[in-house]
């Protein structure tokens, strides 16, 4: 399948249509997909539409090899964990598709990558290997051309002082940080930013104390001294993000969808304003699986949703977000 055919949808018509071919290729190609469908009696002849799709376990890309081909990997991101903790393995047999969809997807909400300033802090996921998050964040930071773009890891005097420099310039400047670690930065310098996006990545990851999403972002508005605070959505297993501008709630490139399943029955879907588990569609996926339940709890806000956190007794995920 080309895979253009995913980043050209333009409407609902175009996306039903592309996620239907994607699933009848993955149902053919990724054996361990079929086995779950057929365990479901869903194969392709029950399945006229996108809710009709099963949504594999995220689970599953902790203990199998979730793929459609024999192609070797150009780069296997893995999720973080806790030393001994099984962690989750996405092989990624194209390299151009995880760029095309994250380029594409950061163009559709803000502007060209190439007119920012890319300050990345992103202590946790620079201090291991395997983060699909370092190697957008990477790639946004070649791609923005800015001299002054780059990563950050303790240097954060060396930040809060490049930040005030770009923003007192005018230039715009995207600066792109896991919680805690920008919470480290507003408690040790002030800042009154003016041409700054603040955009966090999730949570503390066992750094600091959990704080709800409005805590957390009114805390951080304060200290950056701007009106609003963004969000990103993403995890090892999705090649996509969803982005959150200043109130929580997430919209979707148009090749990702969500879908709200019910806690009590999983194969039903729950409809806008229910809370329940995100099943995602992310026809980024085309060599491993476009349609996974996570273990995350939301629900649908008109075409964007809201996460409210996570399923009990769920594996805490490197990227998971903060509880409401």
């Amino acid at each position: 399948m080309d895979s253009q055919a995913i980043f050209n949808i333009q409407s609902a018509n175009d996306f039903e249509e592309v996620a239907l071919e994607v699933f009848i290729l993955q149902y053919k190609k990724n054996k361990t997909y079929q086995e779950f469908c057929n365990h479901l009696g869903r194969t392709p002849k029950e399945v006229t539409a996108v809710s009709d799709i099963p949504f594999l376990p995220i689970e599953f890309f902790k203990s199998r090899k979730i793929v459609c081909s024999a192609d070797a990997e150009d780069i296997i991101f893995s999720s973080s964990g806790t030393t001994g903790s099984v962690t989750s393995k996405h092989y990624v047999t194209d390299l151009g598709v995880y760029k095309q969809s994250f380029r594409q997807g950061f163009t559709h909400f803000y502007d060209d990558i190439k007119d920012y300033t890319v300050l990345a802090l992103l202590p946790s996921y620079l201090e291991r290997t395997g983060s699909s998050l370092i190697y957008m964040a990477n790639d946004m930071i070649e791609q923005s051309g800015a001299k002054e773009s780059g990563f950050y890891l303790h240097n954060i005097d060396q930040l809060a002082y490049q930040l005030k420099e770009l923003d007192n310039s005018g230039k715009k400047v995207l600066l792109i940080g896991v919680s805690f670690a920008l919470l480290d930065l507003v408690e040790k310098h002030k800042f009154d930013l003016k041409n700054t996006i603040i955009m966090e990545t999730g949570g503390m990851k066992g750094r600091r104390k959990e704080l709800i999403r409005n805590e957390l972002h009114q805390m951080l508005c304060h200290g950056f001294g701007v009106d609003s605070i963004h969000s990103e959505y993403g995890m090892t297993e999705l090649l996509s993000q969803a982005y959150s501008k200043d109130d929580g709630v997430f919209g979707c490139p148009p090749w990702m969808k969500i879908l709200i399943r019910d806690p009590e029955d999983p194969l039903s879907l729950l409809p806008a304003g229910k809370s329940g588990g995100l099943n995602i569609v992310d026809l980024a996926n085309l060599n491993s699986c476009s349609f996974i339940a996570t273990q995350d709890l939301g629900k649908l806000h008109g075409e964007g949703f809201e996460v409210i956190g996570r399923f009990d007794h769920s594996d805490i995920r490197g990227c998971n977000l903060m509880v409401l």
